[in-house]
């Protein structure tokens, strides 16, 4: 499985090292994924995902089932 967000579709993106002198070589910045277990109450169901901190934190504020209808209409969710 890629290093994906499965909520919000975020993945690694690519820059620069920096150095001192200005030297630039490539490097990856990957997203903060985990994985969390979840209960969905209407489904009666406990799922895993995979989901970047960033999307826990909405998770928390907006709630799991409007966080997940999001998903889904943006293609990302198809569970």
């Amino acid at each position: 499985m890629s290093r994906v967000c499965e909520l919000t579709g975020k993945k690694a993106m690519v820059g620069n090292n920096v150095s001192h002198a200005l030297n630039r070589t490539k490097r990856k910045f990957d997203a903060n994924l985990i994985k969390k277990r979840f209960y969905i109450a209407e489904e009666d169901k406990w799922i895993v995902l995979k989901i970047a901190t960033s999307t826990l934190k909405n998770i928390n504020k907006l709630g799991l089932t409007a966080v997940l209808k999001d998903a889904r209409e943006k293609g990302f969710y198809k569970k």
